[in-house]
C-alpha cells in the first residue's frame, strides 16, 4: 500500500503535549490508513526544554525522515511517497495570559500615532524635496495667466486623488479589500515569513549537526 504525505514548512502548535504526523504534513491514502498514520508521535514536547531554553516557547526541527521512520515502525509494508518539504520548523507555544483589553487598545493607539505621523512626514519630506508646491503654483501661473500660492484648484483634486491612490495600492478600505489580489503589506509579510522560516531551519540544522 501506498501512502503520500506533504509536509509543511511551518507549524505553530498551542498548549501541546507531543507532535504529531498530523501537525507537521498532510496524509493522502486509504481512510483508515491515513487516520491512523495522522495519529502516529513524532516527539513528545517537554516543558523543561522551553525552561532550559529561556522562555516559554520552543522550536523542534522535524526531518521527512523522522516522519518515514516513524510511520514505517508502525507500518513496514506502506510505501511513503513524499511531495512537500523535506524539513519542518515547529513552533510550539504555551498559553499566555489574556492580555488586558485597556493595555491592548494603548497599543494599538500608540501604534497607529506612529503611522500616521510617519506616514504624513514621509509624504510632506517628498512634496518638499520634490517642490510640489512650486509645481503647482508654476501650473496654475501656465492655465491661468497669474500667480496664486497653493491654488485650491489644483492641491484639492491632488489631495483627493492622493488618498484614493492610497486606497488603490493598499487594495483595502474600511477594513475591507477592494480586490481578491494579495496586497503589498500581505506580500511583503509572506516573503519576511518565508525568510523567517528559513532561517530559523538553517539555524537549527546547525545546532543538530553540532555535537
Amino acid at each position: 500500500m501506498e501512502i503520500y504525505i506533504k509536509p509543511k514548512k511551518k507549524a505553530a502548535l498551542l498548549n501541546r503535549h507531543e507532535i504529531l504526523v498530523s501537525d507537521v504534513a498532510d496524509v493522502v491514502s486509504h481512510p483508515e490508513v491515513m487516520a491512523a498514520v495522522n495519529k502516529i508521535k513524532l516527539k513528545d514536547i517537554h516543558a523543561s526544554d522551553a525552561i532550559s531554553a529561556g522562555n516559554k516557547n520552543k522550536n523542534y526541527l522535524i526531518s521527512v525522515m523522522d516522519i518515514i521512520k516513524k510511520i514505517n515502525m508502525q507500518y513496514p509494508e506502506i510505501v511513503i511517497n513524499n511531495v512537500g518539504e523535506t524539513d519542518t520548523w515547529v513552533h510550539c507555544i504555551s498559553r499566555k495570559k489574556r492580555e488586558s483589553p485597556w493595555l491592548l487598545w494603548v497599543r494599538i493607539t500608540a501604534v497607529s500615532v506612529i503611522l500616521l505621523v510617519g506616514a504624513a512626514t514621509a509624504i510632506m519630506s517628498f512634496h518638499t524635496d520634490g517642490q510640489i508646491p512650486k509645481v503647482f503654483e508654476r501650473y496654475y501661473s501656465i492655465f491661468y495667466g497669474t500667480q496664486r500660492t497653493n491654488p485650491p484648484i489644483i492641491t484639492i483634486p491632488y489631495s483627493i486623488g492622493l488618498a484614493v491612490g492610497i486606497i488603490v495600492f493598499y487594495n483595502h478600505f474600511m477594513g475591507r479589500k477592494i480586490t481578491d489580489d494579495p496586497t503589498p503589506i500581505e506580500v511583503e509579510i509572506e516573503q519576511y515569513e518565508k525568510e523567517v522560516t528559513e532561517a530559523m531551519t538553517a539555524l537549527m540544522e546547525k545546532r543538530e549537526e553540532s555535537p
